[in-house]
């Protein structure tokens, strides 16, 4: 572990050939789409990709505020709004699918003290 006098280098390197740039929309009530336009590493628009569409919301549940977000399937703005709500329910069902599946595999696990496993654990 560092002392005070010791510090931390981090090498953080941004993708050039991978650049976006990002625009919001919102409709101030369920959320925000963002446009992600392809750029060159000038800043010009790099018309060889393909724009991209987030959807981006939050649910209240009983630990908080849970984030959703998933890509839409878009064309132009009109299009994302119009496919909003169906991604957003779609996204939730997944991620409500992956809990129910992360609970039965906990469920499962067999805990047996002294064994030889790492932390006593057999999946």
């Amino acid at each position: 572990m560092p002392n005070n006098e010791q510090s931390f280098k981090i090498s953080v390197e941004v993708d050039k050939d991978n650049l976006y740039l990002e625009e919001s929309f919102t409709d101030l009530k369920a959320g925000s789409i963002r446009r992600l336009t392809p750029v060159m590493a000038d800043g010009s628009e790099d018309k060889s990709r393909k724009t991209l569409f987030m959807a981006h919301t939050q649910l209240m549940t009983q630990m908080g505020l849970l984030p959703i977000q998933c890509e839409l399937e878009a064309e132009n703005i009109k299009e994302a709004s119009e496919k909003f709500p169906a991604a957003v329910n779609e996204a939730v069902e997944n991620l409500i699918q992956k809990a129910n599946e992360m609970r039965r595999n906990e469920a499962s696990r067999i805990i047996v003290p002294g064994s030889q496993t790492k932390g006593g654990i057999f999946a």
